[in-house]
Order: C-alpha cells, then sequence, then structure tokens
C-alpha cells in the first residue's frame, strides 16, 4: 500500500507523518486489496477543534473518504482511521459476502 502525507498551510514534524502512515497502514487488517492511501493535514478555523485530517483510501472500484477535525492531529487521525475502518468492514461484507 502506498501512503502519502501532505501538510498544507504548515510544515508536519516526522513524528506525525510516521503516526499517520502507521495509522492507516493498520486498515490493510480489515482489507488487503488497498491502492494508495492520502493523507492531508491542515489547520481548521475554528479554535476549539483547530486540526483537520482528510484520509482518502482507494481501493479496486472504490474510493473512501474520511475527514475529520479535532483538538489535535493525532486524535483527528485516529477517528479518521475508526471511520474507515467501519466503512472497510460495510464495504466487504456488502461486497463479499455470499
Amino acid at each position: 500500500m502506498k501512503v502519502l502525507f501532505t501538510a498544507r498551510h504548515f510544515n508536519a514534524s516526522q513524528r506525525l507523518q510516521a503516526f499517520a502512515e502507521e495509522s492507516v497502514k493498520k486498515l490493510s487488517k480489515y482489507f488487503d486489496s488497498i491502492h494508495d492511501v492520502s493523507i492531508v493535514a491542515e489547520p481548521y478555523e475554528h479554535p476549539e477543534t483547530p486540526q483537520k485530517i482528510e484520509v482518502t483510501l482507494n481501493i479496486p472500484g472504490h474510493t473512501l473518504v474520511a475527514s475529520e477535525i479535532a483538538e489535535s492531529y493525532e486524535i483527528a487521525i485516529g477517528k479518521a482511521v475508526d471511520n474507515l475502518k467501519r466503512q472497510l468492514i460495510k464495504y466487504k461484507e456488502k461486497h463479499f459476502s455470499h
């Protein structure tokens, strides 16, 4: 699985990039045909939840997207990965259960 991390309007630390990449790589437990993942981190204008993460997951024939805002990028990444995990499980049940 190819992972692309983009930070908009700020310079992301190596620790944040590594955390994001490791978090999305765990999704391969739920669906092994993930082509690539795009993670976009950017500041958000709300003072209580100033960080936004958008994760786009490409699987054969579909694109799954999760966008989350939180008080830290790590929390937003965790929420987005949980959201995508739920989407992948639902996709597998719908398309591969016979």
